[in-house]
């Protein structure tokens, strides 16, 4: 083989580079992981998140999405982040309870009045330092994202009131806050692993479950519940989450890209739950279920005996600030 002189050697090693440093060559994909659709407002908060990210870093990072858990569970995903093996994450507080206990406050059953009053509190000092509980746990929190509220389903009766809830038999989740106060209120909880409940439910071994409007719509459950009861029991926050072993590699301006593509993620997320409480509601009347809402009042009174145990739990200063946000 021919030999170069030195000086073309040089140069061509200095093209080389150059070449290895363009934009081109630099980019970076990112795994974001989630446990529901492509078509879901998690999804929609990925795509949100992609799209804000590339073009505030010029192409530098892009996404690559794992939907329908296909990286594993919530909890798995989480320990991923801590690990490094997952980059990016949406997820529900529900898996954030085994890393930072305190987010649990926001499960409390009728602790928000509505979508305002949630979204006002996770826009709040309330919410940011909640956020910065997160890196003491390994994890980079970005932005509250949303799911919505949790409303009733059964094939008994409408419920309007807590009398109407009482004997039940009511698909929950395996959370301790909620199964406390749903009890309280005489239904039955039964928790029960997602992927048995159509079949609990033909089989008529449950009466009903709770899920927010956007899993009622997607799950085909006017195919399989008469009664669908606007309770609003529970309001389901949603986080994005990023691994420190990618954030704590980038620059101050990079770092304010991703967080303002929390931002830009979560609002899409909102975004999509108001758009299912409308539309939503409209497929499940068109498709023969009977829409009813529940006396919001009534129900904050009757669990409210088990408020001396959340404040035990979360302190009574932080529930009632919670409360009390206007």
């Amino acid at each position: 083989m021919r030999k170069l002189p030195f000086s073309k050697w040089l140069l061509a090693f200095s093209a080389a580079g150059v070449l290895a440093s363009s934009p081109a060559l630099a980019e970076t994909s990112l795994k974001m992981a989630y446990a529901l659709s492509v078509d879901s407002h998690y999804g929609a908060g990925a795509d949100a998140f992609a799209d804000s990210i590339k073009q505030d870093t010029d192409g530098e990072f892009t996404l690559e999405h794992f939907p329908n858990s296909a990286l594993g569970g919530e909890r798995e995903v989480i320990e991923g982040l801590q690990m490094g093996t997952i980059d990016l994450a949406i997820v529900s507080t529900g898996a954030t309870l085994n890393f930072v206990p305190s987010t649990g406050v926001f499960d409390i059953p009728f602790l928000f009045r509505d979508l305002d009053h949630a979204r006002k509190v996770m826009d709040s000092d309330i919410g940011d330092d909640m956020l910065e509980e997160f890196p003491k746990r390994g994890v980079v929190a970005l932005a509250w994202g949303e799911q919505g509220f949790r409303q009733l389903t059964n094939n008994e009766r409408p419920v309007a009131t807590p009398e109407d809830a009482k004997g039940l038999k009511i698909r929950t989740t395996e959370n301790p806050i909620h199964i406390k106060a749903f009890r309280e209120i005489g239904i039955l909880a039964t928790p029960m692993a997602w992927p048995e409940v159509a079949t609990a439910l033909q089989q008529g071994t449950i009466d009903g479950q709770e899920n927010p409007m956007s899993v009622i719509v997607s799950a085909k459950l006017p195919q399989l519940q008469k009664y669908l009861s606007l309770t609003g029991h529970v309001y389901g926050p949603a986080l994005v989450l990023m691994s420190p072993s990618v954030y704590d590699g980038l620059s101050d301006d990079q770092k304010e890209a991703f967080k303002q593509a929390g931002k830009v993620s979560a609002q899409a997320m909102r975004d999509y739950v108001d758009d299912i409480e409308q539309s939503g509601l409209e497929q499940v009347k068109e498709q023969g279920m009977e829409v009813n809402e529940a006396d919001h009042d009534a129900f904050v009174k009757a669990v409210e005996p088990v408020y001396p145990d959340y404040y035990k739990e979360f302190g009574e200063e932080l529930v009632e600030a919670i409360r009390n946000t206007e």
